[in-house]
């Protein structure tokens, strides 16, 4: 897979081993296109109609595993499916960061694998965004997919398609820091 292939060579560009041993996971809910049907829902927490993106990140921002599903499908469970692609993304693994949504089975799964999930949560008392250890990786990781117009809504028709094209973003990104 080219995107695995630029992310290690990324990584080794930047002084690092060429597969993570710390990944951050988290989702993101987006709105669905006009005539788009197929594996889309409702996000009961931020009441979006769409579909979420969930992805694993590295220490770098850059994406070990990319999942996308209807966005009524909880964090947790839609975990699973990142769990495996990690394992195929890096033997060195040790260490998960997640929000609240990925406690329980999630955590429990990890175990198989001999990994640690840490859940970092912000302070309920306090307001807007505040960067968790860990875990702000993954949520600039979302930002650097806004500047994909593609991106802003799911257009796409089937929610493969849908990862294909947030992966090409993460192509387009990694490719543009190349030095000629």
């Amino acid at each position: 897979m080219v995107l695995a292939f630029l992310v290690e060579k990324e990584r080794e560009n930047n002084g690092k081993d060429a597969e993570a041993s710390m990944a951050a996971v988290d989702s993101q809910s987006v709105k669905k296109g006009s005539f788009v049907s197929l594996d889309t829902g409702i996000d009961g927490g931020k009441w979006i109609n769409g579909r979420k993106r969930h992805i694993a990140v590295d220490v770098s921002g850059l994406p070990l595993a990319i999942h996308v599903t209807a966005a009524n499908v909880h964090d947790g469970q839609a975990g699973f499916e990142l769990l495996w692609r990690l394992d195929l993304a890096s033997k060195r693994l040790q260490l998960i960061r997640a929000d609240h949504a990925y406690q329980g089975d999630f955590v429990d799964a990890a175990g198989f694998f001999k990994w640690v999930v840490e859940i970092t949560q912000k302070p309920e008392s306090a307001k807007g965004f505040i960067p968790q250890k860990g875990r702000w990786q993954v949520e600039r990781s979302f930002a650097w997919l806004n500047f994909f117009r593609r991106l802003a809504k799911d257009y796409e028709k089937t929610t493969e398609s849908s990862a294909a094209f947030v992966q090409m973003a993460f192509i387009d990104l990694i490719l543009s820091k190349i030095q000629i």
